[in-house]
């Protein structure tokens, strides 16, 4: 049959189509005739249910059934007869019949269309590579972390500085009357991390167990709590008490917490300068990548399905607020806007229909070894490198995310010899952050 496809915008197509209604009641006495053979109604036994009781209990809902299924199928053969390819979900109407007969069931499909992806120059672009060197002075930092992060904090009787973790009754007033959040009894907190505002650490460095202070503070215009956001507060702050990090001893007991099983405290830098090498390799990845994608995206454009872009902007929203439900935010307390993720939805989707294009157009699509290498790569991190490949292999879609990643890296492999490729020297501070 010949298909009447309208263009409504550069994506936005409509096509009409019909149903035999006939072939629709057919279909309908079909499934209920089926179904009265197990249907139980009270005072019937099963199966001897009247089909007239049938179909006016059943009866709309199979009608709506059968009817969804009959357009879902005309809207594919349209489709496919007029050789689109659909991106979203159409929206379909009915119309009303143009038959006098009443024979056909008439329907409209709007949708969008995929765009066309011609890739672009990439030639004038460049990429920046950082260099990063993992010496001595890397891993000295990296140790003093470990440690750290295995001290123990012991109580002192001294003021508070910063490294301290110190414990601490407060109550705060604006305007002599006490507002949410602004009090608490045993909070604690380690001063110099910057958790609390600079007027609070402030107050409490300098102060032992037992003291009492009053100070002002005034909340930034754009503080997350609107409530106060832009006011002068007042704190009265009790000091409870102060500890100072302990941290374990350079030497073969800390080696076996770090799980070198004999101890050797040069076997454990060696250990630990191979995670901070991997590690270091992952950051510079990332960062490539990232210019890469950019690249792609600014030498690509698109109009992009409207459809995708809401799709993808919800799909963000509920990550964030499964993110938010896993810290123990209540989400009613955060309200998440779609439109905020916006651009970054925008983003994605362009993303994937270049790199989708590029996979095809060039054949990048990863090979099972690749997939394999990377897998086994990203489990020597783990103490168990065995059991971390199973665990990929056991479920189809980490599988698939890995496969995914392998397109990237063979997408940015692409890039990187069409593109300009600068080295950059880069502090090792710089790029694991300054919280490393």
């Amino acid at each position: 049959m010949a298909v009447n496809v309208e263009t409504l915008g550069t994506l936005e197509r409509r096509v009409s189509m019909s149903v035999p209604a006939a072939e629709v009641d057919r279909q309908v006495d079909e499934r209920l005739k089926k179904l009265s053979r197990n249907v139980k109604m009270s005072g019937f036994r099963p199966g001897k249910v009247p089909m007239k009781l049938v179909a006016a209990q059943y009866g709309p809902q199979v009608h709506y059934e059968v009817l969804g299924d009959a357009v879902q199928k005309a809207f594919t053969d349209a489709v496919k007869e007029a050789n689109l390819k659909v991106a979203g979900q159409p929206k379909i109407e009915p119309q009303p019949e143009k038959d006098a007969d009443n024979q056909q069931m008439s329907f409209i499909a709007t949708f969008e269309i995929y765009p066309e992806v011609k890739l672009g120059d990439l030639s004038s672009k460049t990429v920046e590579r950082p260099q990063v060197e993992v010496d001595d002075a890397a891993i000295d930092k990296t140790v003093d972390i470990l440690r750290k992060q295995r001290g123990q904090f012991e109580k002192v009787e001294r003021a508070a500085q910063d490294g301290d973790r110190v414990t601490v009754d407060f109550e705060g007033m604006i305007d002599g009357t006490a507002f949410q959040g602004g009090s608490a009894k045993g909070f604690a907190f380690s001063l110099g991390e910057g958790r609390m505002l600079p007027e609070f650490e402030a107050a409490a460095r300098g102060m032992k167990a037992g003291e009492t202070k009053r100070f002002d503070l005034d909340f930034p215009a754009d503080y997350h709590g609107k409530d106060v956001a832009g006011k002068k507060a007042t704190f009265s702050i009790t000091m409870g008490e102060v500890a100072e990090l302990k941290l374990p001893a350079l030497d073969a007991e800390f080696a076996r917490q770090l799980g070198v099983a004999d101890g050797d405290v040069a076997k454990m830098r060696a250990d630990v300068k191979a995670n901070v090498e991997r590690e270091v390799r992952k950051r510079v990845e990332a960062r490539v990548k990232n210019q890469v994608m950019q690249a792609l995206v600014e030498s690509t454009p698109l109009e992009l399905p409207k459809s995708l872009v809401a799709q993808e902007a919800q799909a963000l929203v509920q990550r964030a607020a499964e993110d938010l439900k896993a810290r123990g935010m209540k989400i009613e307390q955060v309200p998440l806007d779609p439109a905020a993720f916006e651009e970054t939805a925008k983003r994605r989707v362009a993303l994937g229909l270049i790199i989708a294009e590029l996979s095809r157009a060039e054949n990048l699509q990863p090979k099972p070894q690749q997939v394999r290498a990377m897998i086994e790569a990203e489990s020597q991190s783990y103490e168990n490198p065995a059991e971390v490949v199973k665990w990929f292999y056991m479920q189809p879609q980490r599988l698939s995310e890995m496969e995914g990643l392998a397109l990237e890296t063979n997408v940015v492999a692409w890039v990187l010899a069409k593109a300009k490729v600068a080295d950059q020297p880069v502090a090792f501070d710089e790029l694991m952050g300054s919280a490393a």
